[in-house]
């Protein structure tokens, strides 16, 4: 970061601003000198947009209201000679923002101006100036405001973050400029080396973090259903809750940390240790979990649930470090790679342990393509899984121990503060309608997230079958993403979320029809492509979803405190996915009624005692011991099919008996519904 202020802006003040959105260096704009437009050409390459100011403590002769026109925007400001124009002194200050640097009633907090420069002084730079309402005035005759937009974050800003690094400085040179108006993106192989560097290193520590996370969401469940029930699958899905719930101890990663270690590393460096060692215990008795996890009716599952837990726990927490670690990795201008490392990263991690390790760890995929002689299991196993990644965690958090080193720094935040604005946060109306909205949102399609996949298994779906479709899944899910983003800035975000629920109930019922359809000789390619075409667009309907909420909610949050806002919107957002899905597993066990009944002649190669009467076999356990004795197990009512047809129902009415008016009405709402008392204050 370029840090010649003291003799870049002479005579002139450099205001830091600490609000989210803005880091403010206004300077007078009169006579600049060629130096000074070139030093200051750079805050414009580096992110900064011009925007004219009033002018402060200027009075106009004979106006006797001039003295309190611009009294509160001149707060903090130093004291300017009305007959110069000129400043007393240089300072630096980080000053709170005014209510002049936001816009209550606007979806834009800043805009530009094309106006032309047309009778303006020589070297002016013609912009919409802000009043102080927000809004432009037409003064066009003052100061020149540069903010640096998409700084969102929480305090201490990003400006703080910068001035407390080891290698800030105001004695250097800026780095030369671009030429005027070159608005070019920069490409992974421009950025500087120090840049590239933290970027793989960002990557590396996020697909770490995807590594346990892809088997606990996505492959343990598949692999449990030889074992467990769905009711018992349902009790393993708890393990997923950290993940949905980490804003409830993030203040205190952020303000508990050893300056031997750094903030971030003293976090980041025991966690791993402890997945590494975690997953190599895992690993070394993942088979005999597994089968105690369902053996005694499935009560073992809670001890094998609890190990995971703990391991997603780990992975939560290590993600809240990693995050704010990745606010001070990257250069300024480069903040944007890191939202770039978090989607490959995590990305990858998850893909490897669902989709690539479903197909290895399937015993006729191994032998259809590896295999001379066949072999019951698959070419990886959990256990051999687990082990590898587990020294490989334990490597990395080595190398990042020695080889690593984390910029010092002095700040702290403040635990009760955070929690008291959390607090605040959920006094509000406009909030408390959302959270419902959140929470009761997906009912009508957890059946199907959550026991499709695993009904098709059990009518037997191979597992490779399972992977290729998600394989050939996720390149739609990225590519229609894309355009979910861009109808989410073309058109209102909630209509298109509207839209996408009614899309994602009828995928529903396609995916309910499917699984009755799975036909008796077997999966066939028209069956297989169906099921491909039924699981894209499920997925796209989601993806819209998630995208459209996601820019409502960054347009909604306070950008005073933008950080802990968007986190509180996305745990309750993933909540509201995350906690139903118990529930509905159980349900389908409940709705099921399943007998096993006796041989007529008894086989000559019973696995266990012989059975001779009927009896229940929804239970996974009941089902093997029945198949074992020789028996057959008889699906009398399937409850997938009816909890689906409940969920369905359940999302429709209410769909438009609430969530849709109440959307309507929450994106109706102007911005200053959703923001904190006392914030304008600020």
């Amino acid at each position: 970061m370029p840090s010649s202020l003291n003799d870049t802006f002479l005579r002139n003040t450099v205001h830091l601003s600490t609000a989210p959105e803005t880091s403010v260096l206004p300077f007078h704009q009169s006579s600049i000198p060629p130096e000074q437009a070139r030093r200051a050409s750079f805050w414009t390459e580096q992110g900064f947009e011009l925007q004219e100011v009033p002018p402060r403590h200027k009075v106009e002769k004979g106006d006797p209201s001039g003295d309190n026109k611009h009294k509160k925007r001149s707060r903090g400001t130093p004291k300017q000679d009305s007959s110069t124009g000129s400043l007393e002194g240089t300072q630096h200050l980080l000053s709170n923002p005014t209510d002049s640097e936001y816009e209550s009633d606007d979806t834009q907090m800043t805009r530009k101006s094309n106006r032309s420069n047309q009778g303006e002084p020589n070297g002016a730079i013609s912009t919409a100036s802000h009043g102080q309402n927000g809004h432009a005035n037409g003064n066009m005759n003052s100061h020149i405001e540069m903010r640096r937009k998409n700084a969102s974050m929480d305090s201490p800003t990003q400006t703080a973050h910068l001035m407390r690094r080891e290698s800030f400085t105001l004695d250097d040179e800026p780095p030369p400029t671009t030429p005027s108006g070159s608005n070019t993106n920069t490409s992974f192989f421009e950025l500087p080396r120090q840049d590239r560097r933290n970027f793989l290193l960002l990557v590396l520590l996020y697909f770490l973090q995807g590594i346990p996370m892809g088997l606990a969401a996505g492959s343990v469940p598949f692999l449990l259903k030889s074992h467990l029930s769905y009711g018992q699958i349902g009790v393993f899905s708890l393990a997923s809750y950290p993940y949905s719930l980490k804003l409830l101890w993030s203040p205190i990663v952020d303000a508990v940390w050893s300056p031997k270690l750094g903030r971030r590393k003293s976090w980041i460096l025991p966690i791993q240790f402890c997945s590494g060692f975690g997953m190599l215990y895992m690993g070394s008795r993942a088979k005999d979990m597994m089968v105690a996890a369902g053996a005694e009716d499935g009560s073992g599952v809670w001890t094998f649930t609890w190990w995971w837990f703990f391991l997603v726990f780990l992975c939560a927490t290590q993600d809240i470090a990693v995050d704010g670690w990745a606010l001070t990795l990257l250069s300024p201008q480069n903040l944007s790679y890191a939202s770039t490392a978090q989607t490959v990263g995590l990305t990858a991690g998850q893909f490897l342990s669902y989709t690539v390790f479903l197909a290895f760890n399937s015993p006729n995929f191994a032998n259809r393509w590896f295999r001379s002689n066949p072999s019951p299991e698959g070419v990886m196993t959990l256990g051999g899984y687990l082990t590898f990644w587990g020294w490989g965690y334990l490597i990395v958090t080595v190398g990042l121990a020695l080889l690593k080193r984390e910029d010092k720094t002095t700040e702290r935040d403040g635990i009760v503060e955070v929690y008291k604005s959390m607090l605040g946060i959920l006094k509000l109306r406009s909030i408390q309608s959302i959270i419902i909205i959140h929470l009761i949102a997906k009912i009508g399609f957890q059946a199907n997230d959550a026991v499709t996949n695993l009904k098709l298994l059990d009518k037997g779906f191979s597992q490779e079958d399972l992977a290729l479709t998600v394989l050939i899944d996720f390149p739609f899910e990225i590519g229609l993403g894309y355009y979910a983003g861009r109808w989410s800035t073309a058109y209102p975000p909630i209509h298109v979320w509207c839209w996408a629920f009614i899309g994602r109930l009828i995928a529903a019922v396609i995916a309910q029809s499917t699984v009755m359809i799975f036909p008796k000789e077997g999966v066939q390619t028209w069956y297989l492509l169906t099921v491909i075409g039924s699981h894209i667009f499920s997925t796209f309907t989601n993806t819209v979803m998630f995208v459209t909420i996601s820019a409502f909610h960054a347009k909604i949050a306070d950008p005073v405190i933008g950080g802990t806002y968007m986190t509180l919107l996305a745990t309750v957002s993933n909540l509201g996915g995350t906690f139903p899905r118990f529930f509905i597993l159980k349900l389908v066990d409940f709705f099921t009624i399943a007998t096993c009944h006796p041989p007529i002649t008894p086989p000559k190669d019973l696995k266990s005692d012989l059975i001779t009467s009927t009896f229940s076999c929804v239970l996974e356990t009941e089902k093997h011991r029945c198949v074992a004795g020789g028996g057959t197990c008889d699906i009398v009512r399937d409850g997938y099919y009816i909890t689906n047809v409940v969920c369905v129902i359940v999302g429709v009415i209410t769909f438009w008996a609430y969530i849709r008016p109440a959307a309507m009405k929450l994106q109706a709402l102007p911005l200053r519904a959703w923001r904190l008392a006392g914030d304008g204050e600020r």
